[in-house]
């Protein structure tokens, strides 16, 4: 039986819609997950990169396709008042009901439908504490160890690659996106194509190099 590591921000919605298609995505197969909070934010900053919600343009095509993409899989969405927010509350929340840095399918989709289901504010503290109220925590979301459970997650991730959110990990291979699960159905099938040069040596070719002289 194959592991999935599904590494996951509650900011994403492309990490709540793979969350919800999920079982639809590999209906038939056989598999096990660990879901893996981690700070998104921290990756971009790494990576040099700024989320698309931080990009105008983007951020208004971003937001069309998610809606889109939920009517299309049947997945509800309603978006949070407030876009982009501090997720670190949720995933501290989340974090604080583990002992060890993976959580639950159950506690995923409670943080993850309290934000993309409600439209409510994510940050509201009454909300916060109603949202905490339905998790059992086995240690303090405001604490130091889930605090350093929180980058450990995030620097283990940067150390292994990992640039979004949400991507799968399977074998040591990473499938990055909500349009990523087809090709990770693939591989969990069994498909030759991810034995062949055409995924090992896809990037073994020289990029432009800009002059500024």
């Amino acid at each position: 039986m194959k592991h999935i590591t599904f590494h996951l921000d509650f900011i994403s919605p492309y990490a709540y819609l793979a969350f919800e298609h999920l079982p639809q995505a590999l209906e038939g197969l056989t598999y096990s997950v660990a879901y893996r909070p981690l700070l998104f934010s921290a990756l971009l900053k790494h990576h040099g990169q700024l989320g698309p919600a931080e990009i105008p343009p983007k951020r208004t095509w971003t937001y069309r396709h998610v809606l889109w993409q939920g009517r299309e899989h049947d997945i509800p969405v309603q978006m949070p008042a407030t876009h982009p927010f501090n997720p670190l509350p949720h995933l501290r929340l989340a974090l604080a009901t583990s002992t060890d840095g993976d959580i639950n399918r159950h506690v995923t989709e409670t943080v993850f439908r309290e934000i993309w289901r409600t439209g409510g504010e994510p940050g509201d503290k009454d909300r916060l504490a109603a949202l905490a109220a339905q998790l059992r925590q086995v240690r303090d979301p405001a604490g130091d160890e889930v605090k350093a459970q929180l980058k450990k997650n995030t620097d283990e991730a940067i150390a292994r690659g990992i640039f979004g959110v949400p991507t799968f990990e399977v074998d040591g291979r990473q499938f990055w996106g909500f349009e990523g699960l087809g090709m990770l159905r693939a591989y969990l099938s069994g498909d030759d194509w991810f034995d062949s040069a055409e995924w090992s040596t896809a990037d073994q070719r020289p990029s432009l190099r800009r002059n500024n002289s």
